[in-house]
């Protein structure tokens, strides 16, 4: 939802005159209503206490691995059904108190990776790298010590509130061989948490990328520079960028996600490429031309069967892989058109067949179950009962 300034007025009152428990609880139903409408039910204390302290509530989240396109595996932590709800308000709480620097575009409202990746156009250098482990950086601690700070100010008598939340944003697991509370990935508040953390990363990169005349972005873990010399091979920006992101903010660089990318070749920011426009790779278009005229020539029975197996080979790391070739073209069509913009020819050619394709198969379903319809009356009511009720629904479908 956007958020109003009205609410954002009424939230960082609420938040600055924050004194106890109750008060919080307080901040935080009100919050849900703002979100989902006065009847949802109240956040209640004996709920914040419980979730914030994982040595009761041992069953705060479910944990599962998602298996990634190399084969590597991505564990969630996805928080309970209560926790959840609780963190929902939280997060919307968090987004009225603050503003990320503008350097950041994930997670942010109305901000996507066509945002990010489009302050990359055109330059003839791309320079790209991750941030590894990245949620699991911030610790328990960290998190507490940006609640006490500003905007938040959470500090002397208050710093008791700062502490429980700082416990509700964390859980406890295993990083290389130690027990910490860090950050879940898969919690609500982690990536506007990620974002509030950052900001002093943000700020100094961009100091660096201003001072050799670059571009910087930082989408969530994923960092990007361009410019259009190549100060990516220069020693002083690289000690620097180390320096600052590893020796100053304690965040790791993995060393397998860095590269840089020449303009002669495909650049890339956030999976987008950058050239000469913000534009999805060729091969995405290809593959959605490819399947409509499967569904065109074969038509979709035949076209989602084969569908079905392409999908599995190339989705299989994904939980679920079932997915309908109806449901994915529409899916696909609706990225290319916030990547591309409604009034793109080749977006609206592509939508004008799926739509035409959809309307067949709306209108050969629908003589399906009309179909049945008139078998189960022939059975009941006779053959000539039967014939009548047929003409009647083949005239309505050819009146549509």
């Amino acid at each position: 939802m956007k958020i109003e300034q009205a609410n954002i007025n009424q939230i960082r009152k609420q938040f600055s005159e924050l004194q106890t428990r109750e008060d919080l609880a307080k901040l935080l139903s009100d919050a849900k209503n703002m979100l989902y409408g006065e009847k949802c039910s109240p956040v209640q204390l004996k709920s914040l206490t419980y979730y914030a302290n994982p040595l009761i509530c041992n069953d705060r989240y479910t944990t599962f691995s998602i298996r990634k396109k190399s084969g590597a595996s991505r564990t969630i932590h996805a928080p309970v059904k209560g926790l959840k709800s609780i963190l929902r308000a939280l997060n919307f709480v968090l987004q009225c108190m603050t503003e990320p620097h503008a350097a950041a575009t994930g997670f942010v409202p109305d901000k996507s990776i066509v945002d990010n990746a489009a302050r990359h156009v055109g330059h003839r250098y791309v320079y790209n790298l991750d941030l590894r482990d990245f949620f699991h950086s911030f610790d328990r601690n960290r998190v507490k010590l940006a609640f006490m700070n500003e905007p938040f100010n959470l500090r002397d008598g208050r710093e008791p509130l700062a502490f429980l939340l700082a416990s509700l944003c964390t859980h406890p697991m295993e990083i290389e061989g130690e027990i910490k509370s860090v950050l879940p990935q898969g919690s609500p508040t982690s990536p506007t948490l990620t974002n509030i953390l950052c900001k002093k990363l943000d700020r100094r990169l961009s100091g660096l990328a201003k001072r050799f005349g670059a571009t910087y972005t930082r989408y969530a873990d994923d960092i990007t520079f361009s410019a259009d010399r190549n100060v990516f091979n220069d020693e002083e920006f690289l000690n620097e960028l180390r320096r600052i992101i590893e020796d100053d903010q304690k965040l790791a660089i993995n060393p397998q996600k860095t590269r840089l990318q020449k303009a002669d070749y495909r650049q890339e920011a956030t999976g987008l490429v950058v050239n000469e426009k913000v534009n999805v790779r060729r091969r995405y278009v290809k593959q959605i031309r490819m399947w409509l005229y499967y569904w065109e020539k074969y038509g979709y029975e035949t076209a989602s069967r084969h569908f079905g197996k392409f999908y599995r080979a190339d989705k299989g790391h994904l939980k679920k892989s079932n997915a309908q070739l109806i449901n994915v073209l529409d899916g696909k069509l609706e990225f290319l058109k916030m990547v591309k913009g409604a009034d793109d020819s080749t977006y609206k050619a592509l939508k004008k067949r799926l739509d035409k394709l959809t309307g067949i198969k709306q209108k050969t379903d629908a003589e399906k179950v009309d179909l049945d319809l008139v078998v189960d009356t022939i059975l009941i009511k006779g053959l000539d009962a039967g014939i009548e009720l047929y003409e009647r629904f083949k005239n309505t479908l050819n009146d549509g």
